[in-house]
């Protein structure tokens, strides 16, 4: 993996540990030489990531929308930036851009830019590791809302398994380096509907 895609919240959420948690990341993915790819913004979560990866030396990369840009909390100082039209082409451009993704603690934006880059492992569309930096339990409830969706069977269990789960960034990337895709079709009991 020679880039990685962060998503992460622009808040800095109510522990420390969250920010402490992203700077960790932000250094190991700088010292293994892992080209950092981000929402582009100074604040939160996000700038915690991008500084530490900078301050160790790291390349960052970052993709704002232009109205993000221009309510000031864009980050200037990184080894590239693109600004782009919309949140759409955001994402797009991340993904392009990276080898696998990470998700830490966030909001809305953060969530649904996991679920979607795992939604594209289910169907094929990228063959990278999808990883979710567990601080502090802060994603147990998503990932029990992702058993439960196996044990109702509308998940299946080699797809929850895309999900690779660690509260440490040094072992979860070291789980991303060992990554293998998963190639079973997505639909369960396709023949019973």
């Amino acid at each position: 993996m020679k880039s990685c895609c962060v998503f992460c919240g622009s808040s800095p959420g109510r522990r420390p540990l969250y920010l402490e948690r992203a700077a960790e990341l932000g250094r190991e993915l700088a010292v293994r030489r892992i080209r950092l790819v981000y929402g582009g913004a100074t604040v939160g979560v996000m700038g915690a990531v991008a500084d530490a990866a900078l301050a160790a030396g790291g390349e960052v990369v970052g993709v704002i929308p232009r109205a993000l840009a221009a309510k000031e909390v864009m980050h200037e100082d990184l080894t590239e930036l693109h600004v782009v039209g919309s949140m759409h082409e955001r994402k797009s451009l991340m993904a392009e851009l990276a080898e696998g993704f990470v998700a830490l603690p966030g909001g809305m934006g953060t969530f649904e830019e996991l679920l979607e880059t795992l939604t594209w492992a289910q169907l094929g569309v990228h063959a990278w590791p999808c990883g979710v930096l567990d601080v502090d339990g802060y994603y147990e409830p998503l990932l029990a809302m992702l058993d439960r969706a196996v044990e109702e069977r509308f998940l299946r269990a080699e797809h929850r398994g895309l999900v690779l789960v660690e509260s440490e960034p040094a072992r979860l990337l070291d789980r991303m380096a060992d990554y293998s895709a998963v190639h079973v079709t997505k639909w369960l009991d396709r023949e019973a509907t």
